[in-house]
């Protein structure tokens, strides 16, 4: 069975960008038959929220979005991760590295990423031939650990946004899959989880496209490649600046609106006409009506500007009623 999951992170409020890409997640689940699965990310520790699931959980309720299976936590789950990442270690697709991050950035040999991170140069790849010599030659701190990426190459075909072409090593660099601390990193995580529970077809916002070559490649590292999800990127939400929605453009959280007694059929009429949906100003809509409505040929391709003085459907949020 196809299987797809909604997977907010408790870091903080889900907003109306969260909430398009959601839905857009669950109107394509519910036309195709797809089994769905909530999942909190919450391995981020220092950036979790207290009770942050717990709101993500009402505004997707509230909204009328269901899931078949979970929640599903991450943090139960270290074992799984601890257990790939020692057989990437094995492998000798991962290794340690002592680098700070001030190191990376100072290197002349690394230049920037298109979302701002530096391009690890691989100091320390060949370096240690194990774990404890990292940790020794770091004085005792323990290493991260990165993927190996030399030589790799990724192609792929978005189900929305088309064919995409990475040279990993020169665009993405060796990236960490687990910190210092422990902890994996996201791009781990969500291969292993994704993996083990059978997501088949993940759905998400561009911003997260260059996460896709560099799960593949995790996918292939680990021998997984035969379950490799299909991905459909999504243009962002964005304030009238160009740049993507956030606390700069005003109070955009759900439960905002929940809390300011607007109903929730106003919010999804407006998440409705960013997906190609065409409402009345002032309508409302559930989001089992939209199911039918929905045609992923239709969803806008480029971003989409938030600007309540603009639009009136978006002002039609400002009051209640």
């Amino acid at each position: 069975m196809r299987t797809t999951r909604l997977a907010p992170s408790p870091t903080g409020a889900l907003h109306l960008g969260n909430a398009r890409t959601f839905l857009v997640n669950w109107l394509l689940a519910r036309q195709r038959g797809w089994k769905i699965i909530l999942r909190i990310e919450d391995l981020d520790g220092p950036r979790i929220k207290r009770g942050a699931d717990r709101l993500a959980i009402e505004d997707l309720t509230w909204l009328g979005l269901d899931w078949d299976e979970g929640p599903i936590y991450q943090s139960p789950r270290m074992d799984r991760y601890r257990a790939a990442l020692d057989a990437l270690l094995t492998a000798r697709a991962a290794y340690p590295c002592i680098c700070t991050r001030k190191e990376v950035d100072a290197a002349a040999s690394a230049p920037h990423a298109e979302d701002g991170a530096a391009v690890y140069p691989g100091t320390c790849r060949d370096r240690f031939d194990s774990l404890a010599a990292a940790r020794a030659a770091a004085g005792g701190r323990e290493p991260a650990i990165r993927v190996d990426t030399r030589g790799q190459t990724i192609d792929f075909t978005d189900t929305f946004s088309g064919p995409h072409h990475f040279d990993v090593e020169h665009q993405l660099g060796d990236f960490v899959i687990a910190k210092g601390d422990g902890t994996p990193a996201y791009q781990l995580a969500v291969v292993v989880d994704d993996a083990d529970m059978g997501v088949t077809d993940i759905v998400r916002g561009d911003d997260l496209i260059d996460s896709t070559p560099r799960q593949i490649l995790l996918y292939r590292a680990l021998g997984l490649a035969d379950r490799i999800p299909a991905y459909t990127h999504l243009p962002l939400v964005i304030g009238p600046d160009g740049r993507r929605l956030a606390k700069r453009h005003g109070d955009t959280r759900l439960a905002s609106y929940r809390d300011a007694g607007v109903p929730a059929g106003r919010v999804l009429a407006l998440l409705a006409s960013w997906c190609g949906i065409d409402f009345a100003s002032g309508g409302a809509a559930t989001a089992a009506d939209l199911v039918a409505r929905f045609d992923l040929s239709r969803l806008p391709r480029a971003p989409i500007v938030f600007d309540p003085a603009g639009d009136a459907t978006a002002a039609g949020l400002q009051s209640p009623g």
